[in-house]
């Protein structure tokens, strides 16, 4: 997120070039011009001599040379003019939109004033979908649930995007859209404006909830990103460039699922895109092919050394179902516990008809070592899911808080085994 500062009262300086025209026109140049007209009787223009011949002509040659000098003047003048205008532009523009803080900046807290948690509110992710849609359906269906997002800090702001979850207000955005913020302001599609309170967020998982007074707004509809497939059709839809281009449709597909970006010193599991992202993206949603919500934009991937492209990143809603609702419950995110296993990424076969996840590494003292399992088991099951892959088992690891049990059932030689992991400490740790 880019800060940007608010030009305010700033005055232009109009007509420089009319100015520079009119005070370097010198008057003896216009009083020559006025005596090379002709007089306005010619048949008694008196008899030239040959030496005023010449001196005319040599008039003519100096009020020559003195016009292309002033011609190149005004050329010189405006073009540097002009080169002056462009980069103080660029530079009100690089000022005031946003789309990420200065990553040297220490956290800062929210100071928008707050709405209250604890609502019985929460977010709803389906399984289920209709229709494969058409872009511009997706766009008419999705796009007047997207929001721009502007966090003001005194006379600094950041522009990103969001998403309405329920039809009375709540919106979805990242956390580093609005931290730092004193007051915030959200704009619908139709270009109606509300001022925003602050539920809750999480500077880690760069999500966080706001609260419009409104009702009845177009909320949208949001799917399990892991359900998602690589090559799957997707679409961004937010503000690249803040208020300049609101709205705006990108399209892709999915390029990974669950893949582990370094953000800002720590890791996040993100969906991979090559849907066109840029500054006031942030915050706005990655839809699927049914017009659904499987992902909050977060970031795109830039490289100081070459041009990077297609290269954009997700908060999937996997995670963000967890992260969102315990925000909306308590105003924080509880610890998700640490299971202490490392598994395959896929299953495979165990035995004849049996297929598991392979046991590739152990935290020592952690819940699976306690609970007996060991390095070359396969994992079946976890709370009665069968394990097709290493995702499988941390979608039923996201169900589960400090203090739960799990029920694995394990394949070690030739026999089933069945354990309870004790979920006692917090991945965090």
């Amino acid at each position: 997120m880019e800060e940007w500062n608010v030009p305010c009262g700033e005055e232009r300086l109009p007509g420089e070039v009319v100015e520079i025209y009119r005070q370097s026109e010198p008057q003896a140049v216009v009083e020559r011009y006025e005596c090379l007209l002709p007089p306005a009787h010619p048949a008694a223009k008196p008899p030239v001599t040959e030496g005023k011949k010449k001196q005319s002509k040599k008039w003519i040659w100096i009020f020559l040379a003195c016009f292309a000098a002033f011609l190149l003047l005004v050329a010189a003048v405006t073009a540097a003019t002009y080169v002056w205008a462009q980069g103080r532009r660029a530079d009100d523009l690089r000022d005031y939109f946003t789309e990420k803080y200065d990553d040297s900046q220490t956290a800062r807290e929210v100071e928008i004033p707050c709405f209250p948690f604890g609502q019985g509110v929460r977010l709803e992710v389906l399984e289920e979908h209709g229709e494969t849609l058409t872009p511009q359906q997706i766009y008419r269906q999705v796009n007047p649930s997207v929001v721009a997002v502007l966090s003001r800090r005194g006379d600094r702001a950041s522009v990103g995007s969001g998403v309405i979850f329920t039809a009375d207000g709540y919106v979805i955005t990242n956390y580093h859209v609005v931290e730092g913020g004193q007051s915030c302001t959200v704009m619908l599609s139709t270009g109606y404006q509300y001022e925003a309170k602050y539920v809750a967020g999480d500077r880690n998982y760069d999500l966080a909830i706001l609260k419009m007074e409104a009702a009845d707004l177009p909320a949208a509809e949001f799917w399990d990103s892991d359900l998602l497939c690589v090559g799957d059709p997707a679409y961004a839809i937010g503000n690249p460039m803040g208020y300049e281009l609101l709205g705006t449709l990108t399209d892709g597909i999915i390029s990974a699922v669950d893949r582990e970006v370094e953000v800002d010193g720590r890791y996040m599991t993100l969906i991979q895109t090559n849907a066109a992202l840029n500054t006031g993206n942030s915050g706005g949603p990655l839809v699927n092919e049914y017009g659904q919500v499987v992902g909050i934009n977060v970031i795109k991937l830039n490289s100081p050394y070459s041009t990077v492209e297609g290269l954009g990143f997700a908060i999937p809603t996997a995670v963000m179902r967890r992260v969102v609702n315990d925000l909306l419950t308590y105003g924080e995110v509880r610890p998700e516990p640490l299971l202490g296993v490392s598994v395959a990424k896929i299953a495979t076969e165990a035995a004849e008809g049996v297929w598991g996840l392979e046991v590739v590494e152990l935290v020592e003292g952690g819940a699976a070592e306690q609970a007996g399992i060991q390095v070359g088991d396969w994992l079946l099951s976890a709370d009665g899911v069968p394990l097709t892959g290493s995702n499988d088992l941390l979608r039923v690891r996201r169900t589960h808080y400090l203090g739960e049990e799990m029920e694995i059932v394990l394949w070690r030689d030739g026999k089933e085994l069945h354990v309870t992991l004790e979920l006692t400490q917090s991945a965090a740790e």
